[in-house]
């Protein structure tokens, strides 16, 4: 059973960018935009792009895998929506041309999110507005 709800995995298929926050080295926060992958086998979240492992997210999560990423959008005339995912991060050193390189070419190197608490809203109107919950993995 995936951590996340039906409507989050619905919602998490149909988008393609997210922002990813990762914590530097004197503790202050850093976000970007990156694209992401949801892989229902693992139920995790993984992050790929060019030069992904030259980045300062990348060099951030070796050091603190501490991470959040926000998945949104507002479709008028709707309100808000999206999911936020709490999690520890690694990094995994293959993999990633195969997951994202097919518009343009990729690094290999990848950021693989195993979400530790979980935020939605506006994706379910039987469950609120906002649902909230941590994550037990068995």
């Amino acid at each position: 059973m995936s951590v996340f709800t039906d409507k989050e995995i619905e919602y998490l298929r149909s988008q393609r960018l997210a922002r990813l926050a990762t914590v530097q080295l004197e503790g202050t926060p850093q976000i970007a935009p990156v694209g992401f992958h949801y892989d229902a086998e693992q139920d995790v979240i993984y992050i790929g792009g060019q030069y992904l492992s030259r980045s300062k997210k990348f060099r951030n999560i070796l050091n603190n895998p501490h991470v959040a990423l926000v998945i949104d959008d507002v479709l008028p005339p709707g309100p808000p929506r999206g999911v936020e995912i709490r999690g520890i991060a690694d990094t995994v050193g293959t993999g990633g041309n195969a997951l994202f390189g097919a518009n343009y070419p990729v690094d290999e190197a990848m950021i693989r999110i195993t979400p530790v608490r979980i935020i939605g809203w506006g994706l379910d109107p039987e469950a609120g507005w906002l649902h909230a919950r941590r994550v037990e993995r068995t």
